[in-house]
């Protein structure tokens, strides 16, 4: 289970007066989710939403407060510890690699040797009906396809943690529908704690098993 306790984070505009008090983005805030599960956690731009994913992933520290996994403390743990997947809505895949060598590429940053890591990537873009893709370059496919190799991407290092940030805000309404329900699929078959940052509130509900506002720095259910 993955578990926020009592998480603290402030924010100082670069444009602020001198003397201005920094703004409160993260306040006390706690969270719980299990395997399977997902958080849908909705609120305007600039709320802290993608900060708090950032605290989870690692990349950001939190001022105060604890982030644990399984009952342990890994607030200190470096990203590439943690053995979580963050996905943004740009996919962030590498243009100058092909389908196949952008789903492996995690495998071989593990150590893998490349030759088996491809052959991973080649069973994982099957199950993704993209093995007719393998050898093409990412700017070659559509939207949804990107974000089909993407999320094969983030599943095949088995990630314990999949964290969404606005994961289909560049994509038409038909097509943010159906990866919905992929990834939901996902996530159940591979049993990820999953955080999904969204200011949809239609999205949020069809894929959050529990749902949160981030109001003042807080978590307020929603349902």
């Amino acid at each position: 289970m993955l578990e926020l306790q009592a998480i603290c984070k402030h924010w100082q505009p670069a444009h602020a007066p001198r003397g201005a008090a920094p703004r409160v983005l993260l306040q006390d805030l706690q969270l719980q989710v299990r395997p399977g599960e997902t958080a849908a956690l909705l609120g305007p731009s600039g709320s802290g939403k993608s900060t708090l994913l950032k605290i989870v992933a690692g990349l950001e520290p939190p001022e105060s407060g604890h982030v644990l996994f399984a009952g342990q403390d890994i607030t200190d743990t470096p990203p590439e510890r943690r053995g979580f997947a963050l996905m943004f809505q740009d996919f962030a895949l590498f243009p100058h690699l092909n389908v196949q060598d952008n789903v492996a590429f995690g495998l071989v940053e593990q150590g893998q040797r490349k030759a088996a890591a491809r052959e991973q990537a080649c069973a994982m873009l099957q199950r993704f009906g993209l093995q007719a893709y393998a050898k093409s370059k990412v700017w070659q496919l559509s939207g949804g396809e990107q974000q089909r190799v993407a999320l094969a991407r983030a599943l095949i290092t088995q990630p314990r943690v999949l964290l969404l940030d606005e994961p289909f805000s560049a994509l038409d309404a038909e097509l943010r529908l159906q990866l919905r329900q992929e990834f939901v699929q996902r996530i159940a078959e591979f049993q990820m704690a999953t955080i999904l940052v969204t200011h949809d509130e239609t999205e949020a509900r069809a894929m959050g098993t529990r749902g949160y506002r981030l109001v003042d720095g807080a978590l307020a259910p929603q349902w």
